[in-house]
């Protein structure tokens, strides 16, 4: 039975880019449920200006997250970086069953009050700027591109849990985001600004707990490298969900494995 939980919080999920991993999310929603489902930014990735990556598993991603929402779970979608278009009001189609929010401030169940926003609200201007995340976007695919191909030819590349020179490239890159922590001294700020005890977030693929400044900073990780989530339990509690390795321990799921490759099916949909 799946396990269930007051609130999901899923970021960067990036459906429509070249790393997304929809197996892996569908294999996620199949394990758990909640009576609220908090989409923390950057779902979509159809509007980066190259080819977008559409199969049946990502449809079917959005169709189970539909579904729950006809069914009466709470779908919060809030826009991030990557699908900013979602923004500005009637660009996109979206089930109407969803909320499309900014940002909000969530009460958990034991009465604590977390601002809940994608993070790029706290990115310098240089960064925040569109065409910035364009060129992030062509310069991911590109060196994932190079990983793969690499990868195929050295077999040390391709084992499980080994790691390759690209793939730590990607990570620094990511890392610039955080600024050396004043990405995540903005968002504490915003939170303290809000009344809030915290803030949860995404943005810049780094699951993370931890305290700053008296505040809760909670980060849900991704689903392109990390495969992590945040959930509430129904006491309030929070705490982070390492999908790829819980999944090792589940046989019923999907075969194929949790993380696997999506079919190379594609549709434009930018």
């Amino acid at each position: 039975m799946p396990k269930r939980f007051r609130s999901l919080f899923l970021s960067d999920l990036h459906l429509g880019a070249r790393a997304c991993q929809p197996r892996a999310v569908l294999d996620f929603l199949k394990a758990h449920e909640a009576d609220a489902i908090y989409l923390v930014g950057d779902i979509l990735d159809i509007w980066h200006g190259g080819r977008v990556h559409w199969s049946s598993l990502h449809e079917a991603v959005m169709t189970e997250l539909e579904r729950r929402a006809l069914n009466g779970t709470r779908v919060v979608y809030l826009a991030g970086n990557h699908d900013a278009a979602l923004r500005q009001p009637g660009r996109a189609r979206l089930p109407e069953a969803w909320e499309m929010r900014e940002a909000l401030v969530h009460r958990a169940g034991d009465g604590r009050s977390y601002l809940v926003l994608h993070g790029d609200q706290a990115d310098s201007r240089l960064l925040r700027l569109h065409i910035m995340t364009r060129i992030g976007s062509r310069a991911d695919a590109l060196l994932r591109r190079l990983d793969d191909w690499f990868g195929r030819r050295l077999d040390r590349w391709a084992r499980k849990g080994d790691d390759s020179p690209i793939r730590a490239v990607i990570r620094r890159f990511n890392g610039l985001l955080v600024m050396g922590g004043r990405f995540e001294r903005r968002l504490m700020a915003l939170a303290g600004a809000a009344g809030a005890h915290g803030v949860i977030c995404g943005h810049s693929h780094k699951p993370a707990m931890r305290e700053i400044d008296g505040l809760a900073y909670a980060n849900c990780g991704d689903w392109v490298d990390s495969f992590t989530a945040l959930v509430e339990d129904e006491s309030g509690a929070l705490r982070l969900i390492d999908w790829s390795t819980e999944a090792a321990a589940r046989p019923d799921l999907a075969q194929g494995g949790a993380v696997a490759e999506a079919p190379a099916m594609a549709r434009s949909l930018g």
